[in-house]
């Protein structure tokens, strides 16, 4: 009876005692606010994350107040570490407060700067190793704990960081040759030549990643017929000893340069002329060639070139003063412009018009002899140059579309190539275009570009 009366007594206290107990949690959920923390007490975020706020809610006697909840604390995502939020709400004496707490770590791989691809190695040859860079979020550069392990039939590459984020590039090896040789032109594919001058073919080079004597096994087919008007392919075609085929062909235009027209626009360009011209250009199907300077703006120079037509070089400055002053004057107002065009559009031009043309007489005030040297010195170093046969009269005292229209038209011979000096920042230019164009498609013209195969058409140098 004793011990069932003992165990009695233990039962009924222990309820008591859960009785009273409930009924705190019960007056907790009652009087004080509750706080609940989206994702969790523990949240991770990598080195240099913007840490964003996962959310809350607050809530008391089922009501909202989110709203008055205070977050104290900070994360520095630029330093690894463990960061405490503090997230604190109050109703009257009564106060709630928890916390989250935010990880910043490295949790991110090292990348390789590495094709993913197989790797295909000539039957006689072993494995290289490739250079690789490997860059970490947190280390910097760790090129030098790239790992290289290679076996008979694969390669692998693996860097680890200092926090043990590794990264394992797998690459399969087959030692077969799928490479075809290369052949690589020597001057341009596609080239021009006046009918009846002699043609000679500029060659080619070859190389081949596997085999050792693919020069002796090129052939060649195609001829060019210079007595005859027409397009003709040369073709160079090589084959290695695993069977790979490269091929190579040259297209050689020959024309008759009798009746062509090539309009020449200088000084350009210029807003309102130029980019009117080139319109025109446009519409009439016809392509010319424009010997600019640093003037004008850049887009314009672009739309040139990325229009097909010839962007030349005339000249930096304009200022015979100084250009003509002496050979080492000219030649770096030369590359000047030179810079210019290549830095639009890419293209290293090496057709160059004189200032003033090849004539001119006034660069006799700066320096005797001059044109006669740098003429000379231009063609030595790969340029051409190209004066004109037929004048607008735009650079003189003309300034009527009409008589521009009259000295081009005027001049024009169907028994030679016709070079016709115009500028296209004058608008009387600008206005005479189309007329010009029309009269020569009317007239059994054609109108060409300068390039670098065009024949050159000069002047006497006198001086």
């Amino acid at each position: 009876m004793y011990r069932f009366g003992l165990n009695k007594t233990f039962v009924i206290w222990s309820i008591l005692i859960l009785c009273l107990f409930g009924s705190i949690i019960s007056i907790d959920r009652l009087l004080l606010p509750q706080i609940e923390l989206k994702n969790g007490e523990r949240v991770v975020i990598n080195y240099k994350e913007k840490y964003k706020e996962k959310g809350y809610e607050a809530t008391l006697l089922g009501d909202d107040i989110t709203d008055d909840v205070k977050v104290t604390g900070k994360v520095n995502s630029n330093k690894l570490g463990e960061y405490e939020l503090t997230y604190t709400v109050k109703n009257g004496f009564f106060k709630r407060k928890v916390k989250r707490y935010v990880y910043v770590s490295d949790i991110e791989k090292p990348k390789m700067s590495i094709t993913k691809d197989d790797v295909y190695v000539c039957p006689d040859e072993n494995v290289k190793k490739e250079k690789v860079n490997a860059k970490d979020n947190y280390d910097g550069d760790i090129s030098s704990k790239v790992k290289v392990k290679i076996g008979k039939n694969k390669i692998i590459y693996s860097v680890t960081d200092s926090s043990g984020n590794k990264t394992t590039i797998v690459k399969k090896v087959y030692y077969k040759d799928i490479e075809k040789p290369t052949i690589t032109l020597t001057g341009d594919a596609e080239q021009t030549i006046y009918l009846g001058k002699e043609y000679n073919d500029e060659g080619y080079t070859i190389t081949d990643n596997c085999d050792k004597n693919i020069k002796d096994k090129v052939t060649k087919t195609g001829e060019v017929n210079v007595n005859a008007e027409g397009t003709y392919e040369i073709v160079y075609k090589a084959t290695d000893d695993a069977g790979n085929e490269g091929v190579a062909t040259r297209k050689v235009r020959v024309v008759d340069n009798k009746g062509v027209i090539y309009l020449t626009f200088d000084d350009g360009p210029n807003d309102g002329t130029t980019n009117v011209i080139l319109d025109i250009l446009k519409e009439e199907g016809v392509k010319a060639t424009f010997f600019v300077t640093c003037n004008g703006p850049d887009y314009l120079i672009k739309r040139e070139y990325d229009e097909g037509h010839t962007v030349a070089l005339h000249t930096a400055t304009h200022n015979y003063a100084r250009i003509y002053s002496s050979d080492a004057a000219y030649f770096a107002d030369l590359e000047q412009v030179g810079a210019r065009v290549k830095n639009i559009t890419g293209y290293d031009s090496k057709i160059i018009r004189f200032p003033g043309g090849a004539s001119n007489t006034i660069s006799r005030k700066y320096s005797q002899g001059i044109m006669s040297r740098i003429t000379r010195e231009a063609l030595n170093r790969g340029y051409k140059y190209y004066d004109w046969n037929i004048s607008s009269g735009d650079a003189g005292n003309t300034t009527d579309p009409n008589v521009v229209y009259s000295n081009v038209v005027n001049s024009l011979r169907t028994d030679r190539a016709n070079m016709v000096l115009m500028h296209d920042i004058k608008t009387y230019t600008r206005d005479a275009l189309r007329n010009i164009i029309r009269f020569g498609k009317n007239n059994g013209y054609r109108f060409e570009k300068i390039t670098y195969d065009t024949e050159m058409i000069t002047q006497r140098v006198n001086n």
